[in-house]
């Protein structure tokens, strides 16, 4: 095998584009298995019978997970070469999906999800940031970004047609397996296709900034989600009290560690910082919303896995040209304006949908998903571009991990806030509507979801069992229009607030695009004469 010289160049050709489509592969494994679970939840219910918290721990966990680790792995990917860091994450993503697929306990599938996060938060940075590094035209990575953000959300859809179609024939592990070929396919193809890129000034790896960040962002996140599902308890107030403690404290170390991981000037960049927030507002509707729209079709409206998976995918695929459109109204007229029209957009969507009901018309809840998901791809796709390219190339690692947190903190945040919303509103719902003589556990396990109250519901005699299922349907539709109409609330107000914060914000790098400089940094692996600014293996 020989080893060429990968000089960047203004303007991207044929060997950055296939690139490009090889970094698409890890994107849509790690957005698919944010996903992939939505429809397995009944299967994994009957199998594992785990209780409702560690229900929502093996949705919650793996999300958790990767956006503690993201700035760690982006920091790591700048110091040992992002084309590494991919690799070994895709490896391991691989290794964790085969002990997720045949867990034998919740224990043990809360397990290899963390795992999975744990090799996506290697797979998220790296790939955000060889785009970075691939594309130095303003308009060809605008193009570029716009087709990694489509792969995001469309593996978000994909994740429960594929989940669908598996469980119509397989067991719930098979869901997992599927990302097996091809994280191999990545193994393959990624030395041969994808230039290795380090940033030799980023100093020694800051282990204690690492611990820090993880032990700010995993009690954080979890406070949160204990704090929107119980109130405000002692433990959770308390835990959310330390994981701020610990953000502080992982600040204060970047100010002042000789090598930080985390690159603070970043968001003295207005641009970069507001894109940061909108896309998590962004994530954190789309992922909120989605568990209870899968559900709504599966268990209120009795489809089948694979049915409800097919019209699970129609709005992905009504709106698949909104990231281009957005790229273009972006290039006309103010990108602020156009981030805030998503905004509006989503929420006028959030608003149609919280109108739903039981016997709503299957048209009524598709229009309105399709109305809210184009907006949020609107507001995703420009804020990755805008975010990436106010980043200077040599910092690709550190932005993208940033942006990347900010987004699988959103979708964390979603499942738990607006799910823990949707929760109590249902088990409002179910407090009057349970048979007197139900023995305690069977009460509890309707009381707390769907999936427990049609298990219960099938036990109990047909007059009796069909009046438990229309209540908790009723009360299920009940959470879903409670989670949308707070969902609209916070699109309405960044609706608001975009045009205010990004005015005359524009893409044009600070440190020039096409510097060959600040393109990337010589690996010190790489064969002598490999060139200044990185290698890429080609037979």
């Amino acid at each position: 095998m020989l080893f060429t010289p990968y000089t960047p160049r203004p303007s991207a050709g044929r060997r950055e584009w296939t690139a490009l489509a090889v970094l698409l592969l890890p994107c849509l494994l790690v957005s698919m298995d944010v996903s992939v679970l939505y429809f397995a939840v009944p299967f994994l219910t009957a199998e594992l019978e785990p209780s409702s918290v560690q229900q929502l721990w093996i949705l919650d966990v793996y999300g958790f997970v990767l956006a503690g680790l993201l700035i760690t792995m982006g920091a790591l990917g700048d110091r040992i070469g992002r084309r590494r860091l991919l690799l070994s994450g895709a490896l391991l993503f691989g290794l964790a999906s085969g002990v997720a697929a045949y867990a034998q306990s919740a224990e043990t599938l809360i397990a290899a999800r963390a795992l999975l996060g744990v090799g996506g938060a290697t797979l998220m940075p790296s790939t955000l940031a060889l785009i970075r590094n691939l594309f130095h035209d303003a308009r060809q990575r605008g193009r570029a970004v716009a087709i990694w953000s489509s792969a995001m959300m469309g593996g978000i859809a994909v994740g429960p047609v594929l989940s669908g179609a598996l469980l119509e024939h397989f067991w719930w592990g098979s869901v997992f397996l599927i990302n097996t070929p091809a994280m191999v396919l990545l193994l393959v193809c990624g030395p041969l296709l994808l230039p290795e890129f380090r940033n030799p000034a980023a100093g020694r790896f800051d282990l204690p900034g690492a611990l820090l960040s993880l032990l700010a962002m995993l009690p954080t996140v979890y406070g949160v989600k204990e704090i929107a599902r119980d109130g405000l308890a002692p433990r959770p107030v308390l835990v959310l009290t330390a994981g701020l403690l610990a953000a502080a404290a992982f600040v204060h170390r970047q100010r002042t560690a000789r090598h930080p991981m985390l690159d603070l000037e970043l968001f003295r960049r207005r641009g970069f910082s507001v894109s940061v927030l909108m896309n998590l507002l962004a994530m954190f509707a789309v992922v909120g919303c989605a568990v209870f729209f899968t559900q709504y079709l599966q268990s209120v409206r009795g489809m089948s896995p694979m049915e409800a998976a097919l019209w699970n995918l129609l709005p992905t695929l009504a709106v698949g040209g909104m990231a281009p459109l957005a790229a273009t109204l972006a290039q006309r007229m103010d990108r602020a304006r156009v981030i805030a029209l998503g905004f509006a957009l989503a929420a006028g969507g959030f608003v149609w949908l919280s109108r739903l009901a039981p016997d709503s018309a299957l048209w009524f809840v598709l229009v309105a998903s399709s109305v809210y998901a184009a907006g949020l791809v609107m507001v995703m796709s420009l804020g990755n571009e805008l975010a990436i390219g106010l980043a200077p190339p040599e910092r690709a690692g550190s932005a993208s991990a940033l942006l990347e947190s900010g987004t699988e903190l959103g979708g964390a945040l979603g499942m738990a806030v607006l799910g823990s919303v949707g929760g109590a509103v249902y088990r409002a719902g179910m407090a009057d509507a349970l048979p007197a003589a139900l023995p305690a556990p069977a009460a509890d396990a309707a009381r707390e979801t769907l999936a427990g109250a049609a298990a219960v519901a099938a036990e109990l005699p047909d007059r009796a069992g069909e009046a438990l299922l229309t209540a908790a349907r009723s009360a299920f539709t009940d959470g879903f229009q409670s989670a949308a109409l707070t969902a609209a609330s916070v699109m309405a107000c960044a609706a608001v607030l975009a045009p205010v914060l990004l005015r005359g914000v524009r893409t044009a790098a600070p440190d020039g695009e096409a510097d060959a400089a600040g393109a990337g940094a010589p690996d010190p692996a790489a064969p002598a004469g490999a060139g200044a600014t990185g290698t890429s293996a080609a037979p």
